[in-house]
Protein backbone atom coordinates (compact mmCIF):
# COMPACT_ATOMS: atom_id res chain seq x y z
CA UNK A 1 0.00 0.00 0.00
CA UNK A 2 1.49 3.45 -1.02
CA UNK A 3 1.79 5.60 1.80
CA UNK A 4 0.56 9.37 0.92
CA UNK A 5 3.17 12.10 1.35
CA UNK A 6 1.80 15.17 1.35
CA UNK A 7 2.98 17.26 5.07
CA UNK A 8 6.07 18.79 4.83
CA UNK A 9 7.58 16.85 7.46
CA UNK A 10 6.66 13.62 5.34
CA UNK A 11 8.19 14.72 2.53
CA UNK A 12 11.41 15.74 4.20
CA UNK A 13 11.39 12.40 5.83
CA UNK A 14 11.10 10.44 2.42
CA UNK A 15 13.49 12.55 1.03
CA UNK A 16 15.87 11.83 3.87
CA UNK A 17 15.01 8.58 3.57
CA UNK A 18 16.79 8.52 0.15
CA UNK A 19 20.47 10.07 1.17
CA UNK A 20 20.74 9.27 5.05
CA UNK A 21 20.59 6.05 6.35
CA UNK A 22 17.59 5.09 7.68
CA UNK A 23 16.37 8.57 7.23
CA UNK A 24 18.13 9.72 10.65
CA UNK A 25 20.54 9.13 12.68
CA UNK A 26 21.35 9.85 16.60
CA UNK A 27 19.11 10.25 19.20
CA UNK A 28 16.20 11.10 17.32
CA UNK A 29 16.37 8.08 15.44
CA UNK A 30 16.33 5.89 18.40
CA UNK A 31 14.45 8.33 20.38
CA UNK A 32 11.40 6.02 21.45
CA UNK A 33 8.61 8.93 20.19
CA UNK A 34 5.79 7.99 19.01
CA UNK A 35 4.18 8.37 15.58
CA UNK A 36 2.82 11.76 15.00
CA UNK A 37 5.77 13.56 16.72
CA UNK A 38 7.70 15.87 13.94
CA UNK A 39 10.66 14.94 12.75
CA UNK A 40 11.63 18.84 11.06
CA UNK A 41 11.49 21.94 13.01
CA UNK A 42 11.59 25.57 11.25
CA UNK A 43 12.40 27.70 13.74
CA UNK A 44 12.34 28.34 17.85
CA UNK A 45 11.86 31.47 19.92
CA UNK A 46 11.72 31.26 23.87
CA UNK A 47 10.64 28.39 25.23
CA UNK A 48 8.72 27.67 21.98
CA UNK A 49 8.84 26.09 18.60
CA UNK A 50 7.63 25.47 15.25
CA UNK A 51 7.84 22.48 13.41
CA UNK A 52 7.79 22.55 9.42
CA UNK A 53 4.32 21.67 9.18
CA UNK A 54 3.63 25.12 11.02
CA UNK A 55 2.55 23.69 13.95
CA UNK A 56 3.95 25.54 17.63
CA UNK A 57 4.77 23.89 20.61
CA UNK A 58 5.92 25.12 24.38
CA UNK A 59 9.67 23.28 24.58
CA UNK A 60 9.78 21.06 27.35
CA UNK A 61 13.00 19.47 25.64
CA UNK A 62 15.07 22.53 24.74
CA UNK A 63 17.24 20.70 21.83
CA UNK A 64 17.76 18.04 24.29
CA UNK A 65 19.60 19.95 26.63
CA UNK A 66 21.49 23.20 24.62
CA UNK A 67 18.95 25.66 25.14
CA UNK A 68 18.87 26.98 28.39
CA UNK A 69 18.07 30.59 28.26
CA UNK A 70 15.42 29.97 25.56
CA UNK A 71 15.50 29.96 21.88
CA UNK A 72 17.01 33.01 19.29
CA UNK A 73 17.91 35.02 23.08
CA UNK A 74 18.66 38.44 22.30
CA UNK A 75 22.19 38.78 24.49
CA UNK A 76 23.42 35.33 23.11
CA UNK A 77 22.55 36.55 19.57
CA UNK A 78 24.28 40.30 19.95
CA UNK A 79 27.34 38.23 20.85
CA UNK A 80 27.33 36.17 18.23
CA UNK A 81 26.69 38.46 15.58
CA UNK A 82 29.20 41.04 16.90
CA UNK A 83 31.94 37.54 16.93
CA UNK A 84 30.69 36.74 13.64
CA UNK A 85 31.53 39.93 12.13
CA UNK A 86 35.35 39.82 13.54
CA UNK A 87 36.07 35.95 12.73
CA UNK A 88 34.99 32.40 13.84
CA UNK A 89 37.29 29.58 12.75
CA UNK A 90 40.53 31.17 12.42
CA UNK A 91 44.12 29.83 12.23
CA UNK A 92 44.16 29.68 15.91
CA UNK A 93 41.88 31.13 19.02
CA UNK A 94 40.51 34.29 19.86
CA UNK A 95 40.65 36.34 22.98
CA UNK A 96 37.28 34.78 23.65
CA UNK A 97 38.76 31.80 24.55
CA UNK A 98 40.85 32.92 27.34
CA UNK A 99 37.86 35.24 28.97
CA UNK A 100 36.00 31.78 29.02
CA UNK A 101 38.55 29.83 30.33
CA UNK A 102 38.82 32.81 33.06
CA UNK A 103 34.95 32.96 33.59
CA UNK A 104 34.84 29.02 34.42
CA UNK A 105 37.93 29.27 36.53
CA UNK A 106 36.36 32.11 38.81
CA UNK A 107 32.71 30.09 39.06
CA UNK A 108 33.70 26.65 39.20
CA UNK A 109 34.96 25.96 42.66
CA UNK A 110 37.06 22.77 41.60
CA UNK A 111 38.52 24.67 38.51
CA UNK A 112 41.75 26.03 38.03
CA UNK A 113 42.16 25.40 34.25
CA UNK A 114 39.77 24.70 31.80
CA UNK A 115 40.05 23.58 28.10
CA UNK A 116 37.08 23.32 25.19
CA UNK A 117 35.83 21.08 22.58
CA UNK A 118 32.43 20.52 20.99
CA UNK A 119 30.51 17.67 22.06
CA UNK A 120 30.24 15.90 25.29
CA UNK A 121 31.54 12.83 24.28
CA UNK A 122 34.35 15.26 23.85
CA UNK A 123 35.09 16.14 26.97
CA UNK A 124 33.87 12.43 28.95
CA UNK A 125 36.62 11.09 26.57
CA UNK A 126 38.88 14.10 27.50
CA UNK A 127 38.40 13.26 30.88
CA UNK A 128 39.02 9.79 31.14
CA UNK A 129 42.12 10.30 29.09
CA UNK A 130 43.46 12.73 31.25
CA UNK A 131 42.79 10.37 34.33
CA UNK A 132 44.91 7.95 32.76
CA UNK A 133 47.55 10.01 31.65
CA UNK A 134 47.94 11.37 34.84
CA UNK A 135 47.57 8.09 36.76
CA UNK A 136 49.42 6.02 34.40
CA UNK A 137 46.15 3.14 34.92
CA UNK A 138 44.00 2.20 32.71
CA UNK A 139 40.31 0.91 35.24
CA UNK A 140 37.56 3.27 34.94
CA UNK A 141 34.46 3.01 36.79
CA UNK A 142 31.06 3.75 35.02
CA UNK A 143 27.76 3.08 36.92
CA UNK A 144 25.42 0.76 35.26
CA UNK A 145 23.32 2.16 32.96
CA UNK A 146 24.74 5.22 32.84
CA UNK A 147 25.32 7.32 29.62
CA UNK A 148 28.46 9.37 29.15
CA UNK A 149 28.69 9.39 25.26
CA UNK A 150 28.49 8.06 22.01
CA UNK A 151 31.78 6.44 21.48
CA UNK A 152 33.09 2.89 22.00
CA UNK A 153 34.25 3.00 25.22
CA UNK A 154 30.87 4.01 26.47
CA UNK A 155 28.12 3.86 24.11
CA UNK A 156 25.04 1.99 25.69
CA UNK A 157 24.80 0.26 21.82
CA UNK A 158 26.85 -2.60 21.32
CA UNK A 159 26.58 -2.62 17.56
CA UNK A 160 30.07 -1.72 16.53
CA UNK A 161 31.51 -1.96 19.72
CA UNK A 162 34.18 -4.29 20.39
CA UNK A 163 35.13 -6.17 23.70
CA UNK A 164 38.30 -5.02 23.77
CA UNK A 165 36.95 -1.25 23.63
CA UNK A 166 35.51 -1.96 27.10
CA UNK A 167 37.92 -3.87 28.55
CA UNK A 168 39.16 -1.36 31.33
CA UNK A 169 35.79 -0.19 32.37
CA UNK A 170 34.20 -2.12 35.59
CA UNK A 171 30.89 -1.28 36.54
CA UNK A 172 28.58 0.00 40.35
CA UNK A 173 25.20 0.84 41.15
CA UNK A 174 25.35 4.43 41.14
CA UNK A 175 24.28 5.70 44.88
CA UNK A 176 25.35 2.27 46.36
CA UNK A 177 28.42 3.19 48.43
CA UNK A 178 29.68 -1.22 49.06
CA UNK A 179 29.00 -1.30 45.00
CA UNK A 180 31.63 1.45 44.56
CA UNK A 181 33.41 -0.24 47.19
CA UNK A 182 33.68 -3.47 45.61
CA UNK A 183 34.44 -2.03 41.84
CA UNK A 184 37.55 0.06 43.38
CA UNK A 185 38.52 -3.19 45.08
CA UNK A 186 38.51 -5.13 41.68
CA UNK A 187 40.46 -2.72 40.10
CA UNK A 188 42.90 -2.74 42.62
CA UNK A 189 46.29 -0.91 41.99
CA UNK A 190 45.24 -0.43 38.30
CA UNK A 191 42.48 2.28 39.24
CA UNK A 192 42.36 5.76 36.90
CA UNK A 193 39.22 7.45 37.55
CA UNK A 194 35.92 7.31 39.08
CA UNK A 195 33.15 8.37 36.32
CA UNK A 196 29.67 10.22 37.86
CA UNK A 197 26.54 12.00 36.02
CA UNK A 198 25.12 14.79 38.06
CA UNK A 199 22.41 12.50 39.12
CA UNK A 200 20.90 8.97 37.77
CA UNK A 201 19.18 9.80 34.45
CA UNK A 202 19.15 6.52 32.89
CA UNK A 203 16.66 6.18 29.97
CA UNK A 204 13.51 5.43 30.55
CA UNK A 205 13.90 4.85 33.92
CA UNK A 206 12.91 6.58 37.53
CA UNK A 207 15.72 9.60 38.02
CA UNK A 208 17.76 9.72 41.16
CA UNK A 209 19.39 12.45 42.88
CA UNK A 210 22.98 12.02 44.14
CA UNK A 211 22.89 11.00 47.94
CA UNK A 212 25.52 13.13 49.65
CA UNK A 213 26.91 10.13 51.51
CA UNK A 214 27.96 8.14 48.58
CA UNK A 215 29.34 11.37 46.78
CA UNK A 216 31.20 11.69 50.11
CA UNK A 217 32.85 8.01 49.56
CA UNK A 218 33.16 8.28 46.16
CA UNK A 219 35.35 11.04 46.74
CA UNK A 220 37.25 9.59 49.81
CA UNK A 221 37.68 6.61 47.68
CA UNK A 222 39.53 8.47 44.42
CA UNK A 223 41.60 10.33 47.57
CA UNK A 224 42.61 7.19 49.18
CA UNK A 225 43.35 5.41 45.95
CA UNK A 226 44.53 8.09 43.93
CA UNK A 227 42.64 8.00 41.52
CA UNK A 228 40.41 10.83 39.54
CA UNK A 229 36.84 11.76 40.76
CA UNK A 230 35.61 12.77 37.21
CA UNK A 231 31.75 14.15 37.10
CA UNK A 232 29.66 13.75 34.09
CA UNK A 233 28.00 17.56 34.35
CA UNK A 234 27.17 17.55 30.69
CA UNK A 235 23.41 17.28 30.93
CA UNK A 236 23.06 19.07 34.10
CA UNK A 237 25.86 21.65 34.24
CA UNK A 238 24.33 24.83 34.81
CA UNK A 239 20.74 24.07 35.22
CA UNK A 240 21.38 22.99 38.86
CA UNK A 241 23.87 25.30 40.33
CA UNK A 242 26.63 27.28 38.18
CA UNK A 243 28.91 25.61 39.88
CA UNK A 244 29.11 22.17 39.15
CA UNK A 245 26.20 19.95 40.25
CA UNK A 246 27.63 18.13 43.15
CA UNK A 247 28.16 21.17 44.71
CA UNK A 248 25.10 20.88 45.92
CA UNK A 249 26.07 17.79 47.62
CA UNK A 250 29.37 19.44 49.03
CA UNK A 251 31.48 16.84 46.88
CA UNK A 252 34.28 18.73 44.51
CA UNK A 253 35.73 16.51 41.31
CA UNK A 254 38.47 16.54 40.48
CA UNK A 255 37.40 17.12 36.24
CA UNK A 256 34.30 17.99 34.94
CA UNK A 257 32.90 17.36 31.53
CA UNK A 258 30.34 20.14 30.05
CA UNK A 259 28.26 20.76 27.20
CA UNK A 260 24.30 21.36 26.19
CA UNK A 261 23.67 24.32 28.44
CA UNK A 262 27.11 26.27 28.53
CA UNK A 263 26.54 28.72 25.08
CA UNK A 264 22.34 27.64 24.33
CA UNK A 265 22.60 25.87 21.65
CA UNK A 266 25.89 27.14 20.31
CA UNK A 267 28.23 23.99 19.75
CA UNK A 268 30.64 23.98 22.70
CA UNK A 269 32.05 21.25 25.44
CA UNK A 270 34.52 21.67 28.08
CA UNK A 271 36.66 20.35 30.81
CA UNK A 272 37.72 21.96 33.95
CA UNK A 273 40.21 20.21 36.40
CA UNK A 274 42.14 20.91 39.22
CA UNK A 275 45.82 21.71 39.89
CA UNK A 276 46.60 17.97 40.09
CA UNK A 277 45.75 17.50 36.52
CA UNK A 278 46.99 20.42 34.89
CA UNK A 279 50.52 18.69 34.23
CA UNK A 280 48.49 16.11 32.14
CA UNK A 281 46.06 18.32 30.17
CA UNK A 282 49.19 20.60 29.17
CA UNK A 283 50.61 17.06 27.52
CA UNK A 284 48.12 14.98 26.35
CA UNK A 285 46.90 15.74 22.82
CA UNK A 286 43.43 16.47 22.33
CA UNK A 287 42.02 18.46 19.61
CA UNK A 288 38.79 19.15 16.59
CA UNK A 289 39.05 21.26 13.67
CA UNK A 290 36.63 23.42 15.37
CA UNK A 291 37.54 23.40 18.35
CA UNK A 292 38.80 27.22 18.81
CA UNK A 293 35.24 28.50 17.13
CA UNK A 294 35.06 32.25 18.58
CA UNK A 295 31.59 32.32 17.87
CA UNK A 296 30.06 29.30 20.29
CA UNK A 297 32.91 30.87 23.07
CA UNK A 298 31.29 34.14 22.78
CA UNK A 299 28.21 32.44 23.15
CA UNK A 300 29.07 30.92 25.90
CA UNK A 301 30.59 34.56 27.72
CA UNK A 302 26.59 35.71 27.03
CA UNK A 303 25.14 32.83 28.26
CA UNK A 304 26.76 32.48 31.51
CA UNK A 305 26.26 36.28 32.21
CA UNK A 306 22.65 35.70 31.57
CA UNK A 307 22.13 32.79 34.06
CA UNK A 308 24.27 34.55 36.68
CA UNK A 309 22.29 37.64 36.57
CA UNK A 310 19.06 36.25 36.28
CA UNK A 311 19.56 33.13 38.46
CA UNK A 312 18.89 31.39 35.74
CA UNK A 313 18.84 27.66 37.96
CA UNK A 314 16.17 29.23 40.62
CA UNK A 315 13.96 30.39 37.93
CA UNK A 316 14.00 27.05 35.96
CA UNK A 317 13.34 25.32 39.34
CA UNK A 318 10.62 26.93 40.24
CA UNK A 319 8.88 26.73 36.71
CA UNK A 320 9.69 22.92 37.37
CA UNK A 321 8.08 22.77 40.32
CA UNK A 322 4.85 24.56 38.92
CA UNK A 323 4.71 22.05 36.38
CA UNK A 324 5.75 18.88 38.55
CA UNK A 325 2.86 20.38 41.51
CA UNK A 326 0.39 20.86 38.86
CA UNK A 327 0.55 17.60 36.86
CA UNK A 328 0.64 15.82 40.34
CA UNK A 329 -2.72 17.32 41.13
CA UNK A 330 -3.97 16.17 37.65
CA UNK A 331 -2.85 12.81 37.67
CA UNK A 332 -4.33 12.53 41.47
CA UNK A 333 -8.04 13.51 40.23
CA UNK A 334 -8.40 11.54 37.04
CA UNK A 335 -6.69 8.06 39.16
CA UNK A 336 -3.84 7.86 37.93
CA UNK A 337 -0.99 7.01 38.93
CA UNK A 338 2.16 8.75 38.00
CA UNK A 339 6.07 8.86 39.14
CA UNK A 340 8.03 12.45 38.45
CA UNK A 341 11.66 11.77 39.51
CA UNK A 342 14.64 14.27 38.94
CA UNK A 343 15.21 17.87 39.70
CA UNK A 344 12.14 20.16 38.61
CA UNK A 345 14.95 21.89 35.87
CA UNK A 346 15.11 18.30 34.51
CA UNK A 347 11.93 16.20 35.09
CA UNK A 348 11.22 12.49 34.13
CA UNK A 349 7.43 11.66 33.74
CA UNK A 350 6.71 8.04 33.76
CA UNK A 351 3.23 6.01 34.56
CA UNK A 352 2.81 3.24 36.75
CA UNK A 353 1.90 -0.28 35.63
CA UNK A 354 2.98 0.83 31.99
CA UNK A 355 6.33 -1.71 31.12
CA UNK A 356 6.01 -0.87 27.22
CA UNK A 357 4.83 3.23 27.96
CA UNK A 358 1.59 2.90 25.84
CA UNK A 359 0.74 5.42 28.47
CA UNK A 360 3.21 7.48 28.72
CA UNK A 361 2.64 7.37 24.38
CA UNK A 362 -0.65 8.37 24.69
CA UNK A 363 -0.26 11.05 27.37
CA UNK A 364 2.15 12.86 25.68
CA UNK A 365 0.94 12.46 22.12
CA UNK A 366 -2.72 13.68 23.57
CA UNK A 367 -0.62 17.02 24.65
CA UNK A 368 1.21 17.22 22.11
CA UNK A 369 -1.90 17.84 20.08
CA UNK A 370 -2.57 20.56 22.06
CA UNK A 371 0.64 22.27 21.47
CA UNK A 372 2.87 21.17 24.25
CA UNK A 373 6.07 19.41 23.43
CA UNK A 374 7.18 16.59 26.03
CA UNK A 375 8.95 12.83 25.85
CA UNK A 376 7.49 9.47 27.35
CA UNK A 377 10.57 8.25 28.81
CA UNK A 378 13.78 10.65 28.36
CA UNK A 379 14.10 13.40 31.59
CA UNK A 380 12.82 16.64 29.91
CA UNK A 381 14.28 20.63 30.82
CA UNK A 382 13.23 23.40 31.33
CA UNK A 383 14.84 26.61 30.37
CA UNK A 384 14.76 30.30 31.55
CA UNK A 385 12.49 31.33 29.26
CA UNK A 386 9.61 29.35 30.58
CA UNK A 387 6.96 31.47 32.48
CA UNK A 388 3.97 30.93 34.56
CA UNK A 389 2.06 31.35 31.84
CA UNK A 390 3.87 28.77 29.63
CA UNK A 391 3.71 26.40 32.66
CA UNK A 392 -0.26 26.85 32.71
CA UNK A 393 -0.60 26.64 29.51
CA UNK A 394 1.21 23.56 29.29
CA UNK A 395 -1.16 22.26 32.00
CA UNK A 396 -4.17 23.29 30.40
CA UNK A 397 -3.03 20.87 27.36
CA UNK A 398 -1.75 17.81 30.21
CA UNK A 399 -5.24 18.04 32.30
CA UNK A 400 -7.32 17.09 28.62
CA UNK A 401 -4.30 14.58 28.15
CA UNK A 402 -5.45 12.63 31.67
CA UNK A 403 -8.69 12.98 30.77
CA UNK A 404 -8.31 11.56 26.96
CA UNK A 405 -6.24 8.65 29.03
CA UNK A 406 -8.68 7.87 31.34
CA UNK A 407 -11.31 7.84 29.18
CA UNK A 408 -9.17 5.05 27.20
Amino acid sequence: MNVQVDTPDQKLRARAQRVIPGGMYGHMRSAGLPAGYPQFFARGEGCHLWDVDGRRYVDFMCSWGPIVLGHKHPAVTEAVQRQMAAGDCLNGPSERMVELAERLVGLIPHADWAMFAKNGTDATTTCVTLARAATGRRKILVAKGAYHGAVPWCSPYPLGVTAEDRAHLLTFTYNDAASLEAAVAQAGDDLAAVIVSAFRHDYGLDQELPDAAFARRARELCDARGAALILDDVRAGFRLTLRGSWDLVGVQPDLSAWSKAIANGYALAAVTGNERFRDAASKVFVTGSFWYSAVSMAASLATIDELERIDGPRRMREMGLRLRQGIAAQAAAAGIGVRQSGPPQMPTLLFDNDPDCAKGDRFTVEALKRGVYLHPRHNMFLSAAHTEADIDFALEATKEAFAALAAR
